[in-house]
């Protein structure tokens, strides 16, 4: 068995034995779940806007509101929004599941990749001021996948009905919180 993965992974019983202590410690586990939940959500909502420019219209548009998608076929800006969303997804279900937690890792560091690939393609095109933002997504995404495949990695789980319920309530969340204002925000307002 691993021994990284803890029975207990927000350390409770070390706030228990210091009675003196009060609120949470931080943990690499609580840290890393917040940043594959924040990332996770802002992969697949920026996937998702690429993903809506299928439709002719909006990717005829779009470069009024983003410069480069000028220079990069239709095709490959929705495939990039596929593998972002599909990135982001990646990066939380199947770890708060437990049904092929590797995947976790594995979408970090294809979103890593992708991260990577843009920040080339940013510095050959001469666009400076965007490869800092693309050089941290891809050091992020890079330290989720490092972090879950060697530092804390979560330990596969059968399926039950909570996991199944708080995967339902992740992707309404993205649904809502996420997906839906994008499509909106991109079919109603004009750039």
């Amino acid at each position: 068995m691993n021994q990284h993965v803890s029975e207990n992974p927000v350390g409770v019983e070390d706030i228990e034995r210091r009675p003196g202590r009060r609120g949470m410690r931080i943990t690499l586990n609580g840290v890393l779940w917040a940043l594959q939940v924040l990332f996770g959500f802002f992969f697949a909502g920026s996937g998702f806007g690429k993903v809506l420019l299928y439709d002719g219209a909006l990717y005829a548009a779009a470069p009024r509101a983003v410069a480069w998608y000028a220079a990069v076929p239709q095709p490959l800006i929705v495939f990039i929004g596929v593998v972002e969303v599909l990135g982001g997804v990646g990066l939380v279900l199947p770890a708060m599941t437990g049904v092929k937690p590797r995947l976790t890792p594995l979408a970090a560091a294809g979103l890593t990749l992708t991260m990577i690939l843009a920040a080339g393609f940013h510095v050959v095109r001469g666009e400076y001021e965007l490869v800092p933002a693309t050089v941290l997504l891809g050091g992020v995404s890079a330290v989720v996948a490092v972090g879950r495949w060697r530092l804390r990695p979560v330990a596969p789980a059968t399926i039950t009905t909570s996991g199944v319920l708080r995967s339902c309530a992740v992707l309404g969340a993205l649904a809502l919180l996420v997906f839906a204002p994008t499509w909106y925000t991109m079919t109603n307002v004009h750039f």
